[in-house]
């Protein structure tokens, strides 16, 4: 694969220029910036810098509004429901965060609905918000853009990749951080492949008959095939609950039409926050944790597997090592973010080569 390796601090300057030309204000295009290179240092490119070029195309479109404040719509102390009016989702996710956070050191519980946020970005890093808090967060989440995931035992995409997360805080220790897409992969990760030139695992993609395929082009350019969810009936039963509970709960649409074509990204999510010390379980939780999570690391690793890992300690380890050695960004995906700068009018040669 060719690219460009970037150093983080660097590529956090080129995506806030962009976003920052984009209309956003300094302290929102730092915002996105920085929860963008997050997501690459951790290992998911799929949520990194590339969704910028989408994002432009949003703005341009109209589905992305700069510098929005979420809105509540509903508040009767522990139960939230607020609009994130199509805004970065990298704000507004901080903000309905934010107001969770507070709500549950006041109460010992937030039930937050968030509808209508552009894209969310890495929903890990919502739990690590609440995480660093002190606090316990379970997520699900829908998305309005595209079908791009089959249900299970059906040959064409009907919903998202609908993530669903948990974030557990462990004192003295690093926290459990579960987040993924209940797709067998991100969506994000098959425009990484594509614009790599690399083929997708057997069993995880159909094409536009809804035969097994291991071309990405079926996710990225028509004609459409789809994902598959993980794990059969339990991976795409998840994702049903997630489009329910993260879509309708929240507040949110679901999809029950064909997509209209625009380049938006939509997330609801519904959270829930929960403050372990008004539980009364704070001292139970972080004893138990600890025995159960070094009991877990203790089973014999299997055959070319170093160690035992917990949810979290793969991306801790890639943001190790990608904060010495850089972040590579492949050609195409380059191209696309240089595009997208010239788009909001900045001189591409303003970015870092």
């Amino acid at each position: 694969m060719s690219g460009i390796c970037i150093p983080a601090p660097a590529l956090i300057d080129a995506v806030r220029a962009i976003v920052r030309a984009g209309g956003s204000s300094a302290a929102e295009a730092d915002l996105v910036a920085t929860n963008l290179v997050e997501a690459n240092l951790r290992g998911h490119d799929s949520h990194g810098v590339g969704m910028v070029p989408r994002y432009i195309d949003a703005l341009k479109e109209g589905g992305l509004a700069v510098d929005r404040q979420v809105g509540i719509v509903a508040d009767s102390g522990v139960l939230l429901t607020l609009d994130g009016k199509q805004g970065y989702g990298q704000s507004i996710g901080r903000q309905a965060m934010a107001l969770a956070i507070e709500r549950a050191r006041a109460h010992g519980v937030c039930i937050v609905g968030l509808k209508h946020a552009h894209h969310l970005g890495r929903i890990g890093h919502w739990a690590e918000q609440c995480i660093a808090a002190g606090l316990v967060s379970i997520h699900f989440v829908n998305v309005l853009s595209r079908p791009i995931v089959a249900p299970f035992g059906g040959r064409d995409a009907r919903f998202g990749t609908n993530p669903f997360c948990v974030g557990i805080p462990r004192p003295g220790g690093e926290p459990v951080v579960l987040d993924f897409a209940t797709s067998k992969i991100a969506q994000g990760k098959t425009r990484v492949a594509h614009n790599q030139g690399k083929s997708i695992e057997p069993d995880t993609l159909i094409d536009d008959h809804g035969d097994p395929t291991t071309d990405p082009r079926y996710t990225v350019i028509e004609p459409w095939g789809a994902l598959l969810p993980f794990g059969g009936h339990k991976g795409s039963g998840l994702a049903l609950v997630c489009e329910l509970l993260g879509g309708a709960l929240a507040g949110g649409e679901t999809y029950h039409a064909p997509a209209d074509g625009r380049r938006r990204v939509l997330n609801s999510m519904f959270s829930i926050v929960v403050d372990p010390a008004r539980m009364g379980t704070a001292d139970n939780l972080a004893r138990e944790m600890e025995a159960f999570v070094q009991w877990y690391q203790a089973s014999p690793p299997a055959a070319g597997v170093e160690r035992v890992l917990v949810a979290g300690d793969p991306e801790r380890i890639t943001k190790a090592r990608r904060l010495v050695d850089g972040i590579v960004i492949d050609d195409v995906t380059w191209s696309e973010i240089v595009g997208a700068a010239a788009k909001v009018g900045l001189d591409p040669a303003a970015l870092p080569k």
